[in-house]
């Protein structure tokens, strides 16, 4: 039915992963990739799942019993902090294990949130432990802040019951309306430390089906091929903005004061390098949500706005921008889903208090 992610395919969808991501830290993500390898290469099963054979099996949702159960796994917090607090190892089973509690049975199938670096292993640790297959596709085809922006909620369907699993032994069920999900979720991860595991998102594989972005694994296992373009990794589109050298970065209270982000905004000015050399403005809010060359508008939310360093190609944090870095702004189109009315409203400018 599916296809196999054994070591030399993690690789591949580890390095696909990082091609865009951002929030990535470099101790974190090598500590996830040892622990996905950890799993993956053992074959799973051990939490008395159906796996056997070393690898995980990795499915679309539309080849699951339309009445799977399927559930989101991802990390949620900070990578900074799951970095400094390592894992017990068992956080995917314990949380999965306490949302099939609360829901009476059993899970038949695990997929992401989302695909970057951390996030994208942290599901495919899941699966491996758990002896489940990974569906091919995730929440959002891009990153977003928050736990509800996803098209998974888009689709209809609530991030609660959500169960977390923390790293020192925590065990949290949270059971809530749909738009207070992140209101309550945040407070929690910081108390057990900072980052957690958790299993949300429940729903069968015949909504799972309608609901997704799909194919999205294979796409990054095909982008982390050596030699293959950046571009892979982008299957609605990417274009490149400027190459510009940054100038200055910048407290900006100029938006979003009154929304409850995990940041600060930030301001980010760049001088173009070639051509025009415009004056470049990106104002961020976890994440980069505008760009402005000379003062007009030429990129915002709910695309992805990265910024990838002209010396590794490496994607620059927003709170790793410096006076003097050289970088090429890159704009990833989002899934089509995104640039609905729904969508927008959802992930647009105005979800982040930009009046555009």
């Amino acid at each position: 039915m599916g296809r196999l992610i054994d070591l030399d395919g993690l690789g591949r969808f580890s390095a696909g992963s990082r091609l865009f991501a951002t929030g990535a830290g470099q101790s974190s993500y090598n500590l996830a990739y040892d622990w996905a390898a950890s799993v993956v290469g053992q074959g799973g099963g051990q939490g008395g799942g159906q796996g056997g054979g070393q690898g995980v099996e990795l499915v679309a949702a539309g080849e699951l019993a339309a009445g799977t159960l399927c559930v989101a796994v991802s990390l949620a917090g900070s990578t900074t902090a799951l970095g400094e607090q390592l894992p017990a190892g068992d956080e995917p089973e314990r949380a999965v294990r306490a949302l099939e509690r609360r829901l009476g049975e059993r899970v038949g199938a695990v997929v992401a949130l989302n695909l970057a670096a951390e996030n994208a292993l942290i599901p495919l640790i899941a699966a491996a432990g758990l002896g489940l297959p990974l569906v091919d596709g995730d929440g959002t085809g891009r990153v977003f802040p928050l736990v509800e922006q996803t098209t998974y909620t888009l689709g209809g369907m609530s991030a609660a019951p959500l169960a977390l699993a923390g790293g020192s032994g925590e065990l949290v069920l949270l059971e809530t309306a749909a738009d207070r999900v992140e209101e309550l979720l945040r407070p929690v991860v910081l108390a057990v430390g900072g980052w957690a595991v958790a299993a949300c998102y429940p729903m069968a594989a015949g909504d799972l089906a309608r609901v997704l972005v799909p194919g999205t694994v294979s796409l990054l296992m095909r982008a982390g091929e050596p030699g293959a373009p950046r571009s892979a990794a982008a299957p609605y589109g990417v274009r490149t903005l400027c190459r510009g050298l940054i100038q200055a970065v910048e407290g900006s209270t100029g938006h979003g004061g009154e929304l409850a982000l995990p940041s600060l905004p930030t301001s980010i000015v760049l001088r173009e390098s070639e051509g025009l050399r415009r004056m470049v403005r990106l104002e961020a809010h976890n994440e980069i949500l505008l760009v402005l060359a000379d003062g007009a508008v030429v990129a915002t939310v709910p695309d992805q706005i990265c910024m990838i360093s002209t010396a590794d190609g490496m994607v620059v944090d927003v709170d790793k921008a410096e006076p003097g870095l050289e970088v090429d702004i890159m704009v990833v189109k989002a899934a089509p889903v995104w640039h609905t009315a729904q969508g927008l409203a959802l992930g647009g400018p105005h979800a982040f208090g930009l009046a555009l």
